[in-house]
Formats: C-alpha cells, structure tokens, sequence
C-alpha cells in the first residue's frame, strides 16, 4: 500500500494526526527533500527505508515503490504542504494504477493556509472579496494559454502565487498590467511556519524592491489584493442577530 501524506506547511506539528500515524507505521518513507522539514521524520522507525526524492526522477521512485510492495512493505510518499497543490501525484498515481499497486491520500495544511495564518489574514471578506486564485508565473513548467497572471489580475480577486518569487519584477508588471493598481496591498511570506518564517507586508509596485532589501528569491509565497488591508468589509450574515438560519433565530429587535 502507498500513502501520500502532506506533510504541511513546515512546522513539524502541522501534519496532520493521520500523516504522522502512518510515517509512524511506515516501512519505506520517501519524502520531497527540497520542501519538507527534516525533523517531520524523527517520528519514523528506526529500521524504515527512507529516500530522499529531490535527488530522484520519477521512475526511480516508482521502482522503489514497486520493489516495496513486491516485499509487503508499506510505504509513504511524503509530499510538502498538501499534494493536491503542485505536488505532481498525478503522475505517480497514473504509473501506480497501471501497476495495481493500492494507495490512498492524506490532506495536510498548505503553505497558502501557513501564510495566512502568519499574517493572521482572512482571505475572504465579505464585500472585499470572496474567491482566491491559487496560481504561479511561468518556469520550466508552461501555463495554459487562458491561465496568465493578467487574466486573473483582472477579477482583482485574492490571490496567492507560488513559485514566483524569484520572478518579482515581471510579477509586479503583470499584475498591473492585468488590472491590480500598484498601491494595491501585497505580502511575501517565507517559509511559512519553519521557525526561519518571514513576512513582508508591501504593494504591488515595491513587490521586487522588497524581496530585494530581505534578500528572498525562493520559498516565498506572494499574496495580492484588498484583503490585506482587514478593513472596511462587511459584517458576516453567519453571525448578523438579524440574519435566520437553520440553527438560530432571527434576533433584530422590533
């Protein structure tokens, strides 16, 4: 059996119950060197197989897991933050399937919720905004044509942008161009969570003059829009004394 585990954000107590059981029980753990903090797998058997997959290609990882399952080994794919979010398993899924080999998916905390919470920020406030674009600039891997950061920069919705903080000032220049004012609230967290967390509140058009002064060009989320200021939105219907639900009375006085 293969378990994909998200390992969260980077703070080791941040995996979830389930992710750290099944590290716990593992017999082979191959995990994103890069991205996931070290002292996640202190929780591991002494005697689990572990692999470090950042110095590995796909087909190697899944001929480790094949000779795993050949043996009755459990394994865990440990993957940063939550693998739905960039963590390319579609593709180790697809080779599992056609192998028959089981698996199943274990969520963990993504580091756009890490960010959030280091900057103690609300993504959707009403009347501000109630969408946010999780997207990327381009690198080695292409966008779609539909999906530029322009076309999503008009909505003027939140947006969370990975991968991109080595690319600042291009970021800057369509975003703007995309319909964002350059005084519009921008944020960059690094590594998020890790005890090395940084955050830099900023606007659009500072976006590269600040990643400069702190000297950041990776690890970085970039975080956009209106939002960032936590004033002038609207009161929550969920808890408006006026406001009837399926639980609660309406409580306006008359």
């Amino acid at each position: 059996m293969v378990h994909f585990v998200g390992a969260g954000s980077g703070a080791p107590d941040l995996i979830t119950v389930r992710g750290r059981r099944l590290l716990r029980e593992a017999d082979v753990v191959i995990y994103a060197g890069s991205l996931v903090n070290p002292e996640i797998l202190e929780v591991c058997r002494e005697n689990a197989e572990i692999y470090n997959s950042a110095v590995m290609t796909l087909e190697e990882v899944i001929s480790v897991i094949e000779a795993a399952e050949a043996e009755g080994k459990n394994t865990v794919r440990l993957h940063t933050g939550d693998p739905s979010v960039y963590g390319a398993i579609r593709e180790q899924i697809d080779a599992l399937e056609k192998k028959r080999i089981p698996y199943d998916n274990t969520p963990g905390v993504s580091s756009f919720c890490g960010a959030a919470a280091a900057l103690n920020l609300e993504y959707t406030l009403p009347g501000i905004s109630q969408s946010v674009i999780l997207t990327r600039m381009e690198g080695r891997t292409p966008m779609p044509e539909r999906e530029t950061i322009e076309s999503f920069a008009s909505h003027r919705a939140t947006m969370v942008i990975f991968l991109s903080a080595g690319m600042l000032a291009g970021l800057r220049n369509r975003l703007i161009a995309g319909g964002y004012e350059s005084d519009t609230p921008a944020a960059i967290v690094y590594k998020a969570t890790w005890p090395d967390e940084e955050t830099h509140l900023c606007t659009v058009g500072s976006l590269p003059e600040t990643a400069e002064r702190f000297g950041i060009s990776k690890t970085a989320l970039i975080i956009v829009g209106e939002t960032l200021r936590q004033c002038g939105y609207e009161r929550s219907k969920l808890y408006d004394p006026s406001f009837e639900t399926e639980f609660r009375s309406s409580r306006e006085e008359t």
